[in-house]
């Protein structure tokens, strides 16, 4: 769907503060690594993650999201009590129940008024949430949308390191949880709005999505860690990205050569090497925060843009794509135009 009255009113991120680096972690692993005869610096070379960011002390995922919401709010300059919807989109998460959203909205004091609840998607559901939002907006149910993600990856470090520090942890063992090593904690939020009660702000177009959920085994997560096939995520992510690439060149009249930022979520160096190859995109236009930052889920992309934003790299009239892969397999690509 494309929308012709949907505007981002307020957008905001917050860096986790303590900086853990790959380094670190392959010190605490060195009896493990000189055991199995792993020499390689995976996470440092190959998926060229330095360091990513957790929180100090017990951040909460609704903790997490409510700084970044309360950030996006005094952005857009509105009170809470005009938001008519708050879409949580984390794939950290306080509990199984209640919502991560009627956390967030009680810590905001949103009104009664507000629906709110909780979208699950793995590393799309951001852009999921945005999109949902801009359906009611468009149609005239609600002035303005909050979308947020809070995400934690301290407890899944914990457990990970514990597992594959003890005497009897594989190759296979390490291979399959490696990729836990690479996440990063973070929170962004953005406030949507109907486009006449934000004149002048970014203009949200729309966007595509496409699935290949026979690949959903690829990409296996709990809270306390998840097991991912690496490779085979790779391969068929890139066959569905693009596929939707052609898609959104067909719906949203893209031309890479035209759009002149891509928001890319975040996973590795060789990840984002393979996309932006496979698209024909120009590197110098995607920004990269994964050395430093690693993979933040869902939190990236927002998390990515408001950093364009900061560094004053979006001027009025670019078109900015964003683009994201989840596990499942299900991929979106959107554009808004600044």
């Amino acid at each position: 769907m494309l929308f012709q009255h949907v505007a981002i009113a307020g957008l905001a991120h917050i860096d986790a503060p303590r900086r853990l680096s790959s380094a670190e972690i392959n010190a605490r692993l060195k009896p493990t690594l000189d055991r199995l005869g792993i020499r390689t610096d995976v996470l440092g070379d190959i998926a060229g993650i330095h360091a990513r960011r957790l929180w100090d002390g017990d951040m909460l995922a609704s903790d997490a999201a409510t700084l970044a919401a309360v950030k996006a709010l005094a952005d857009a300059a509105i009170e809470p009590g005009r938001v008519g919807l708050l879409v949580n989109t984390s794939v950290s998460r306080d509990y199984l129940e209640p919502s991560t959203a009627s956390i967030v909205s009680g810590n905001l004091g949103l009104p009664d008024t507000c629906q709110n609840f909780d979208v699950a998607n793995a590393c799309l559901a951001f852009i999921n949430g945005m999109d949902i939002a801009a359906r009611m907006i468009e149609r005239g149910e609600i002035d303005y949308a909050l979308v947020v993600d809070g995400e934690t990856a301290d407890l899944a470090y914990e457990k990970t390191l514990e597992r594959m520090m003890r005497a009897d942890s594989t190759e296979a063992d390490f291979k399959n949880e490696l990729a836990t090593l690479t996440l990063g904690s973070g929170a962004a939020a953005m406030v949507m709005a109907r486009a006449e009660l934000a004149p002048g702000a970014p203009r949200y177009k729309g966007g595509v999505t496409r699935a290949a959920t026979e690949w959903n085994k690829l990409c296996r997560g709990n809270l306390d860690g998840m097991i991912t096939d690496t490779r085979m995520l790779l391969i068929e992510g890139i066959k569905l990205a693009q596929k939707t690439f052609l898609v959104a060149k067909q719906k949203l009249g893209w031309v890479a050569e035209e759009l002149d930022e891509f928001v890319i979520h975040q996973v590795s160096k060789v990840h984002t090497a393979a996309f932006t190859k496979a698209m024909g995109i120009d590197p110098r236009k995607v920004l990269t925060i994964f050395d430093e930052h690693g993979n933040i889920g869902p939190a990236s992309v927002p998390i990515v843009l408001s950093k364009l934003r900061e560094m004053g790299r979006l001027k009025k009239g670019d078109r900015v794509a964003l683009l994201g892969i989840g596990s499942g397999l299900n991929c979106s690509m959107a554009e808004v135009v600044w």
